[in-house]
């Protein structure tokens, strides 16, 4: 099977709220303790209505990272590690944070080739290749191999985030990955917009393991260094 240059399923609006503004927690751009703007004035700032903002502000709650005073406002409480649906994502604008969201160019489920590491159990493996953004910002192009064992996937599963489908769909969850962090080429299946093919840009190797003791994924992911960076924040 194959697909071309789709957008998978958007997270409901008031996650992408909350998870931007988790986002703008990890880059340092909201501090803890911070007073949150007016919600009509934060709404307005954001693009949003009042209703869609307070069910962001009431998820941001619930994961114990805002603290609502009343008569006050609305207060960031910052956690010892990152929370969100994205907290895996590394890369970020050059000015901190930003929402990822992603485009498919395209799903193949196939024998793996002999250029990728060996991971997994299965000789063969779903591809999937997309064009990442950040704030609607073209960032990176991604190829990402999940071994067969694990299930089949389909562009009808995919959603913004990879691992919520994983999670939603399959019934597993990643656990931790192994990232390695070097200089690359753009490959020549990337966007004819998105850079000339073989021009340097930053490069990330990922393995990634749920429960087993293999890891049962495999991405590479090529991103444009003038317009995101590589962020790994120790706690």
């Amino acid at each position: 099977m194959t697909a071309n240059q789709k957008s998978p399923k958007p997270l409901p609006k008031y996650i992408q709220l909350s998870e931007l503004l988790i986002r703008d927690v990890d880059a340092g751009r909201l501090l803890d303790g911070e007073r949150l703007p007016p919600e009509r004035e934060m709404a307005k700032s954001l693009g949003t209505s009042i209703g869609t903002l307070r069910k962001a502000l009431a998820d941001l709650e619930k994961r114990g990272l805002l603290r609502r005073v009343q008569g006050s406002g609305n207060y960031i409480r910052k956690t010892g590690s990152p929370t969100g649906v994205y907290a895996m994502f590394r890369l970020e604008l050059l000015s901190g944070g930003g929402l990822p969201t992603a485009e498919v160019i395209g799903l193949t489920y196939m024998e793996k080739p002999c250029d990728i590491p060996q991971f997994g159990a299965h000789t063969h493996a779903t591809r999937i290749r997309r064009l990442r953004f950040l704030n609607d910002t073209a960032i990176a192009v991604e190829e990402i191999w999940l071994d067969g064992s694990m299930g089949k996937l389909s562009l009808e599963m995919l959603s913004d985030s990879l691992y919520q489908t994983y999670l939603k769909r399959l019934g597993f969850w990643i656990s931790r990955a192994e990232d390695r962090v070097s200089v690359g080429t753009l490959p020549d299946w990337r966007p004819a917009d998105f850079g000339a093919t073989a021009s340097t840009c930053g490069y990330i190797e990922r393995q990634s393991w749920a429960d087993a003791p293999h890891a049962i994924e495999f991405s590479r992911t090529w991103f444009d260094t003038s317009r995101a960076v590589y962020v790994q924040r120790l706690k």
